[in-house]
């Protein structure tokens, strides 16, 4: 995983935040992989829980993520207990790593 442990804890922190207790956080895509370089953070995060606002959630959340981890390309998937399975959240889950 291409993500120092201080990059882990400000993104769990932003969740946390954000959206609250109990998420689960997958970083996924190309990051996952160490003999790759560069490259943009793919985050699936999963809720149990009702977001009310999904738009307005993801929106704090990309401002709360991009202010702790400086310009760069972020990619937030979010799934709430509203939100059915779709291919690109079962990739992730497959492929992903739980941070």
């Amino acid at each position: 995983m291409r993500l120092t442990e201080n990059q882990r804890q400000s993104i769990k922190s932003a969740v946390t935040r954000v959206i609250g207790e109990g998420t689960r956080i997958w970083l996924f895509g190309s990051r996952v992989d160490d003999s790759k370089r560069g490259g943009d953070i793919d985050l699936l995060i999963e809720t149990e829980t009702v977001v009310p606002s999904r738009v307005g959630a993801l929106c704090q959340l990309e401002g709360a993520l991009v202010v702790r981890l400086g310009n760069r390309k972020i990619d937030v998937l979010l799934k709430d207990a509203r939100t059915a399975d779709t291919p690109i959240t079962l990739a992730a889950r497959k492929t992903g790593v739980l941070l």
